[in-house]
C-alpha cells in the first residue's frame, strides 16, 4: 500500500496534539492526527473545567470536543483507535504503518500522546475495576448514587473529583498517605466546607475486598499502624498519571526517569523535526493551559521545520 504523505503527523488528540493540528492547518500545513482512543485525551474525563482562560465553566467533554471540531474545520485529518505497528523517526522524510497495513509519511512528527491514570499496586486492585474502583469520576459517578464511596489521593484532581462526587454519593471518605495535602488552598477548602467528606489522612488501603463486586476496603494508619476495614460500594482513583511512551521505549527518543520525552524550550526532542508537548513530556505542571501552549509551541517550530526543508529541498544543485 502507498504511503499517504503529510506535513506533520501528530501522535496524540488531547489538548496538545489538537492545539497544535489547529495551528498547523490553519498556516495550511496537511495534518494527521492519529489516537489510539478518542479525541480529547484525559480532558474527556474531566467532569468540570472552572480555570480554562474564557469560561467560567466548561465540561472536559465539551471543551474537547470543541477543539476536535475546530482542528477538523481547519482541514486536520483525524482517525481515532488506531495502533502504530511500526514508526521511523530518524530518517529525513517520517514514516509509520497502522495495524491494517495503512502507511503515512511525514516531515514532522508531534509526540502528543500524553498519559493515563496511575494504579495504587495493592491486592485486589485488579479483581475490581469496573466492578467498584475507577479512575473517571465523571464516568461513573452516577453509578454510585446513594451509596458510600472512597477517594484515594491528595492533589487537584482528588480533591476536585471527591466534591463532585457528593452529588451522588451519601458519603464520600479521603484517604491520602501523607499527613497534609497537595492540593491548592481553594480546593483544600471546599473539601473540608462539605460535609458528606470524612478525610482520612496518613493512611493507605491495603486491599481491597469482596465477592462479585468491591465490598470494603482494608486501611492501614501509617502512625499507629492500626488496621481496619471500611464498608463501602466504590473507590476513586486519582494519584497521578504515567506518560503513554511505553512504545517509544528502547527507541531513538531521549526519555527521563520517569519514561517522559525531554524537550528543549522549542518542544523539540533529540531528533531534529520531531516535536513533544502535553503530559507526556518531562514537566513539573500538568494543566490544559500547560498543554495548549506546548502544542503552539511545537506547532510553530515544527511549521518552520517544513518550510526549511521544503526550501531546501526544492533549491537546485550547482
Amino acid at each position: 500500500m502507498e504511503a499517504k504523505h503529510y506535513d506533520s503527523i501528530i501522535i496524540g488528540a488531547g489538548p496538545a496534539g489538537l492545539t497544535a493540528g489547529i495551528y498547523l492547518s490553519r498556516a495550511k500545513a496537511k495534518v494527521l492526527i492519529l489516537d489510539s482512543g478518542v479525541a480529547g485525551g484525559q480532558m474527556i474525563l474531566t467532569h468540570e473545567v472552572a480555570n480554562y482562560p474564557g469560561f467560567e465553566s466548561i465540561s472536559g467533554y465539551e471543551l474537547s470536543n470543541n477543539m476536535r471540531k475546530q482542528a477538523k474545520n481547519f482541514g486536520c485529518d483525524i482517525m481515532s483507535g488506531i495502533s502504530i505497528e511500526t514508526i521511523d523517526f530518524e530518517s529525513d522524510k517520517k514514516s509509520l504503518s497502522l495495524s491494517g497495513g495503512k502507511r503515512f509519511t511525514s516531515d514532522t512528527i508531534i509526540l502528543a500522546t500524553g498519559g493515563r491514570s496511575r494504579n495504587l499496586g495493592v491486592a485486589g486492585e485488579d479483581n475490581f475495576k469496573g466492578r467498584g474502583i475507577s479512575y473517571c469520576a465523571t464516568c461513573d459517578g452516577d453509578f454510585f448514587t446513594g451509596r458510600k464511596i472512597a477517594v484515594v489521593g491528595g492533589g487537584n484532581s482528588a480533591m476536585e473529583e471527591a466534591v463532585s462526587l457528593t452529588k451522588y454519593a451519601t458519603k464520600v471518605t479521603l484517604i491520602h498517605q501523607f499527613d497534609h495535602f497537595q492540593a491548592f488552598q481553594h480546593a483544600q477548602d471546599e473539601v473540608k466546607a462539605n460535609p458528606k467528606i470524612e478525610v482520612k489522612l496518613s493512611s493507605k488501603i491495603t486491599s481491597f475486598n469482596g465477592d462479585e463486586k468491591l465490598e470494603s476496603v482494608t486501611v492501614e494508619n501509617l502512625l499507629t499502624h492500626e488496621n481496619y476495614e471500611i464498608a463501602l460500594d466504590g473507590v476513586f482513583i486519582f494519584i497521578g498519571y504515567e506518560a503513554n511512551t511505553d512504545f517509544l521505549q528502547g527507541r531513538c527518543i531521549a526519555l527521563n526517569d520517569g519514561q517522559e520525552i525531554i524537550t528543549d524550550a522549542n518542544m523539540q526532542t533529540n531528533i531534529p523535526g520531531v516535536f513533544a508537548a502535553g503530559d507526556a513530556i518531562a514537566k513539573r505542571y500538568r494543566q490544559i493551559t500547560l498543554a495548549v501552549a506546548e502544542g503552539t509551541i511545537a506547532a510553530l517550530n515544527a511549521m518552520e521545520y517544513i518550510n526549511k526543508h521544503k526550501s531546501t529541498v526544492s533549491q537546485p544543485v550547482y
